[in-house]
């Protein structure tokens, strides 16, 4: 496939892509929107010009909208169907390639608009489904030699997280406050967090509702699931290490997460999939799946103090993780837990085997013990203030490359 539109042949956002957004554009007007290399595409307005007009089910300019979640309610025939569409349009020689009053209208270059979170996030759910972040975690805070717990390879290890706090790309973070307890302290202080964290994950987002006492089983789960982002599960070791016994994270993790603008469907991750890793002991007959359920995705994250160049200090791979999307969502719906449209599920940490794979500061400083080096000499254990991360991912195989741009936020020092 050639498009129309020029964009350079390392462009996360081929004509293989074709993701969903929503942006600002002239400044004022809110509307949903695709992205095509740099080129960002109102839909809204190509709706109203009739572009649109013989998708099945597409009934309504569910585009002109602040959020996303009303196109995805329509469900995959109706939100493939448009994909195919917008593809097909972008092709050379399409209806659109000449209409050079529709390009006016519609096309705007990247820094000619503003993103704004993709979808409404009714609840949040994290996930901590890579074997070789656990395991690390694991031999740090307890036994070496029994680094998992025994319930780890039984079920994916979840926690509801808090939905309120999830950011897009580009929206600063104040360091959090709250209470730690030093090693060589005999009560707890209170004051800013001194082992401010990132974790590299990605998230799946739901497109249906469903009722109380309703499950999703594995195999339709991928059904349920209209695409992912990439994720910033920023976290507080110190506080979390403090408050999380007995009942998990709170503080240490509520304070903010971040997330790309653009939502990637499974449709156009499909070049990607992988087979998941071999799950040892057999699991229990809802989450058996049949079938390639993990995705070659490449994922990177860098560092970029505010005084300094930017450094690259993990290199990973979403195909790593031990428990797959639809084993995830058939888990957390087994019991009968109800899904909301927009929906968010993040993956939990992604891990390699090797150190420069680790997907947290925690595991690539081993808890502050071994500190990096970034480009210019200085030193990190943890992330201090004016630092910014930035995560980037794309999967890339027979010439079809398809990415997620960029998750990136700045650390202030904490609100006085």
């Amino acid at each position: 496939m050639k498009s129309f539109v020029n964009y350079p042949e390392n462009s996360d956002f081929s004509i293989h892509n074709i993701p969903f957004g929503v942006a600002v554009f002239n400044k004022e007007y809110i509307a949903c929107a695709t992205r095509i290399g740099d080129v960002v595409i109102d839909l809204a307005t190509l709706y109203d010009f009739g572009f649109l007009d013989d998708v099945e089910g597409l009934n309504d300019n569910v585009f002109e909208a602040y959020t996303l979640n009303e196109f995805i309610e329509l469900g995959k025939p109706v939100t493939t169907a448009v994909r195919l569409k917008i593809q097909e349009l972008l092709l050379e020689g399409s209806s659109l390639a000449n209409d050079e009053k529709t390009i006016e209208e519609c096309f705007f270059q990247i820094d000619e608009v503003k993103m704004l979170m993709p979808v409404h996030v009714p609840n949040y759910t994290d996930f901590y489904s890579s074997i070789e972040h656990a395991t690390n975690v694991g031999k740090m805070f307890r036994d070496p030699a029994n680094a998992l717990l025994p319930n780890w390879k039984h079920l994916p290890v979840g926690y509801h997280g808090r939905a309120s706090s999830i950011v897009v790309s580009g929206t600063d973070i104040h360091r959090p406050k709250g209470q730690t307890k030093p090693a060589d302290a005999d009560k707890p202080i209170f004051g800013p967090t001194k082992q401010l964290d990132f974790e590299l994950e990605m998230a799946f987002i739901v497109n249906r509702n469903t009722e109380m006492g309703e499950s999703i089983p594995t195999e339709s789960a991928e059904d349920a699931i209209f695409g992912l982002v990439l994720f910033n599960d920023w976290s507080a070791r110190d506080i979390q290490s403090w408050e999380y016994v007995p009942l998990g994270p709170f503080l240490a993790k509520n304070f903010g997460s971040s997330i790309s603008p653009w939502v990637v469907t499974l449709e156009a991750l499909e070049p990607f999939r992988t087979a998941s890793p071999a799950q040892e002991p057999e699991v229990l007959d809802y989450l058996k799946f049949s079938g390639d359920k993990n995705y070659d995705i490449n994922l990177e994250v860098s560092i970029t103090p505010e005084q300094g160049p930017e450094t690259v200090i993990c290199r990973s791979n979403f195909k790593h993780m031990y428990w797959n999307m639809c084993q995830q969502l058939a888990h957390h719906t087994v019991n009968g837990c109800n899904v909301e449209v927009g929906d968010m599920y993040a993956s939990g940490t992604i891990s390699g085997e090797e150190k420069d794979s680790f997907g947290s500061m925690l595991e690539l400083t081993w808890r502050g013990t071994e500190p990096l080096t970034l480009n210019g000499g200085q030193e990190r254990k943890f992330i201090e203030d004016n630092d910014t991360v930035t995560m980037r991912g794309w999967g890339e195989k027979d010439g079809i490359r398809v990415g997620f741009g960029e998750v990136m936020a700045k650390i202030l020092p904490a609100k006085i």
